[in-house]
């Protein structure tokens, strides 16, 4: 069996098996265009993506995603559904309890506060690309009224709440992401467009700890993200 989809509050979820497992866990956390649905996963059908997963299976890495309600950001409902994910397949497959998580864009609004919720359940995070902070997210869209509108629409209805009230709530956030669970951290920026090197300028105004430190790599290294994702993971894997 390559997959397995199931359904857990309407959503769907997808494992994926490799066919020489060494027992280790990856839960993948999607971008804004991630889906899972009853057959397949935006990670499968995205030709880049599917390398990647391919080449953590032939790793020995037993994957897990969840459509998570959609373009989530970061609402608690996701990270509440990320979390019953886990429980439910460390119950369910032959895996270590400390898993890894891999999580793209918007996803690493989930994955933060999934760093802080299940201390001493996460060997490793890597960050591809991520939305650390909403309040940033939004000061740079403000400048683009049509982005700034739609993503003000997805951000109510994956909070169930009002704009003012959502304006407010970020207007109150810190400047800073406080990422000091005792959880290693990799961050990987892939640098393409203007966009890209705003973002790589937040890094260092909002990341507080100082052994994180991004790296940043050109589109055309892109094919490499595999190699570099399962370096990493295997360097804190000496510990069970």
């Amino acid at each position: 069996m390559e997959n397995r989809n199931f359904q857990m509050d309407t959503q769907w979820n997808i494992i994926h098996y490799p066919e020489k497992p060494t027992g280790f866990g990856i839960l993948i956390i999607g971008d804004e265009r991630h889906f899972v649905d009853e057959s397949k996963c935006f990670w499968t059908q995205n030709e880049g993506k599917l390398a990647i997963i391919d080449e953590l299976k032939d790793a020995g890495y037993t994957i897990f995603s969840s459509n998570l309600y959609g373009r989530n950001w970061g609402s608690d409902k996701a990270v509440e559904l990320a979390q019953r994910l886990y429980q439910h397949v460390i119950r369910s497959e032959i895996l270590n309890n400390k898993i890894h998580i891999l999580a793209e864009g918007m996803g690493a609004l989930v994955a933060v506060r999934l760093m802080e919720k299940m201390k001493g359940c996460i060997r490793s995070v890597i960050l591809l690309n991520p939305i650390l902070s909403l309040k940033h997210h939004l000061e740079q869209e403000k400048e683009h009224k049509f982005f700034y509108k739609k993503l003000m629409r997805e951000l109510t209805a994956a909070h169930n709440t009002e704009q003012t009230w959502i304006e407010g709530a970020i207007n109150s956030m810190e400047e800073f992401v406080n990422m000091e669970s005792g959880c290693p951290v990799k961050i990987i920026h892939v640098l393409a467009g203007g966009k890209s090197y705003n973002q790589s300028k937040l890094y260092q105004q909002i990341i507080k700890s100082p052994e994180i430190n991004p790296t940043f790599i050109l589109p055309e290294k892109k094919p490499q993200l595999g190699k570099i994702f399962i370096k990493f993971l295997n360097s804190h894997e000496t510990e069970l």
